[in-house]
């Protein structure tokens, strides 16, 4: 049997939030829901852009990693609503994503809001002016460097897909000025955090098994 405990409606309507957009993305989303600590669910979905997106909110899952659909767990956060519900069926076959192994990132820097938003601003009007046959934007595009980074041991290549994820999935908002896009790192991976959500993505292709 699975459930979904989330008992503050704020954190209910957050996480109903991440849903919906990442429902908007892709009609066939799944979602990752699993316990990162003690009293706090990790949500996991990843966007049509190569690019992994994460909401946290305060609360339990049962089982503790458990994949669903995203259209069925709106529809329990959404309809139902209250704290206690069934987040529905576990998909977990649909999860074919790697997710980072818990360990410290680093700090690498500090985005002004308005950067990342212009950028991803640009972004989607080139998209829209080239996009390929399915309306996705070019590869060529979505792979292109738009910022490096650099902090302590790191030095980050921020590309088009990251800031396409970050917009797409609502996580920026430009007109709080003072807000930052914070940019961590391990040796394989890149995170950006803003103010409604992370995105997360592999720095380095895996090399392919030579057999």
């Amino acid at each position: 049997m699975t459930e979904l405990r989330i008992p503050d409606a704020g954190d209910r309507e957050t996480l109903g939030a991440f849903v919906a957009r990442a429902v908007r993305l892709d009609g066939q989303a799944a979602v990752r829901l699993r316990m990162r600590e003690p009293g706090v669910v990790e949500a996991w979905v990843a966007t049509p852009f190569d690019v992994l997106a994460t909401r946290a909110v305060h609360g339990e899952v049962s089982p503790a990693d458990l994949t669903v659909s995203g259209s069925e767990l709106l529809a329990a956060l959404t309809v139902a609503g209250g704290p206690v519900m069934d987040p529905g069926p576990p998909r977990d076959l649909l999860w074919r994503s790697e997710l980072p192994a818990p360990g410290r990132w680093q700090a690498v820097d500090d985005l002004p809001v308005d950067v990342v938003s212009d950028l991803a601003d640009r972004g989607v009007a080139l998209a829209r002016d080239n996009a390929g046959p399915h309306g996705t934007p070019p590869a060529s595009l979505m792979d292109q460097a738009v910022l490096t980074v650099s902090g302590g041991d790191f030095e980050v290549k921020v590309q088009m897909r990251c800031l396409f994820a970050l917009s797409g999935m609502g996580f920026v908002d430009s007109s709080i000025s003072e807000d930052v896009v914070r940019v961590t790192a391990t040796d394989s991976w890149l995170r950006m955090d803003a103010r409604y959500g992370a995105v997360v993505r592999r720095r380095h292709a895996l090399l392919p098994l030579l057999f």
